[in-house]
């Protein structure tokens, strides 16, 4: 016997139904005593033996989709009339008021270069603030009698291993040892040193880290990126030099200097009157660093760069002062038409 077209009168019956009485009374009319599924079940009897069993399977599928119809339209106006109470009863809500709070330029900063090194394809990192000896410093080719340590006035948590590490190249050295190349990777992060503090130096201070590694790179391919950063940044007029320098984990190394943005040049208290400021090192990476972390100098070689993040911020939102960013004044906030703070 076929039920759809009890099924299918229900459904329409069910559609126009805007009231739970109105359901009531349908589910009434067809599990009631004189209901539709009663009229139904006591025909069952009348139907020859061979028949009843195929009847039966019939008539339990038809209670079944029948309820859960009558459920289902239950839970709909249910649902209807709460927001019906939720909306007569809700307050009207301005939804325009101002924002509150706005973004450090550090994190500023580091978002527009962190989209600058994902659209060259680099992974971006992290890595331990709170260090060891070994990765902080051994790896990077300065082992425990080299003087640069002398330089680098480093915080020792537990002499002689544990430390605040000095620079995030600590997160290059991790990466070496524990990442199989090729790749190109760029990393944030806060750095501790013990120097005094002053317009462009803090203790505590922030770097932005980059390692490549492939089977061939340049001082062409480095130059090119950083030439690509500055403008990102400051826009296709920066003016930019490199100067040789020497970095233990990397050889030859170099270091990016861009003009002044407070004197254009002419000489100021935060370029120390040479009208640059250097912006970070960089140079290819040592083939000591790359033979401590296991790497074949024959097959791989790489550059490396680390960015004085303050400074970048500083130049991006012509802040004079590196003391204002960690001075802990919350309602401190950058203003890119004014040229001190």
């Amino acid at each position: 016997m076929d039920y759809s077209q009890l099924i299918e009168k229900l459904k329409k019956e069910l559609a126009a139904v805007t009231e739970e009485k109105t359901r009531e009374k349908i589910w009434r009319n067809y599990f009631g005593r004189e209901g539709e599924i009663k009229k139904v079940l006591s025909g069952l009897g009348s139907l020859p033996k061979e028949k009843r069993k195929d009847a039966a399977i019939g008539i339990q599928k038809l209670q079944k989709e029948a309820q859960a119809l009558l459920q289902k339209k239950e839970e709909e106006l249910k649902a209807a009339a709460m927001k019906n109470n939720l909306s007569a009863s809700a307050e009207d809500l301005d939804f325009t008021a101002p924002k509150v709070g706005h973004l450090h330029p550090l994190t500023e900063t580091v978002k527009l270069i962190n989209e600058f090194f994902r659209d060259q394809g680099y992974s971006i990192m992290e890595g331990p603030e709170i260090e060891t000896d070994e990765y902080c410093l051994q790896r990077l080719n300065v082992p425990i009698d080299h003087p640069a340590r002398d330089m680098q006035d480093t915080i020792y948590i537990e002499d002689p291993n544990v430390l605040l590490r000095t620079q995030t190249s600590s997160i290059e050295a991790r990466i070496l040892d524990n990442c199989k190349p090729p790749f190109k990777t760029a990393f944030p992060g806060t750095t501790y040193r013990n120097e005094k503090v002053n317009k462009s130096n803090h203790f505590i201070f922030h770097q932005y880290q980059g390692v490549v590694v492939l089977p061939e790179v340049s001082l062409k391919d480095l130059f090119g990126t950083f030439n690509a950063l500055f403008k990102k940044l400051y826009g296709d007029n920066v003016k930019v030099r490199y100067r040789n320098k020497y970095y233990p984990e990397v050889e030859p190394g170099v270091g990016p200097d861009m003009q002044c943005f407070n004197c254009k040049g002419k000489g100021c208290r935060l370029c120390k009157g040479v009208g640059w400021i250097e912006m970070g090192g960089a140079g290819i990476i040592h083939p000591n660093v790359l033979k401590m972390a296991g790497l074949d100098r024959n097959k791989w070689m790489g550059f490396a760069f680390g960015l004085g993040l303050d400074r970048w911020a500083m130049a991006k939102y012509n802040i004079t002062d590196i003391r204002t960013l960690l001075g802990g004044n919350l309602g401190y906030k950058y203003y890119e038409n004014e040229n001190s703070f």
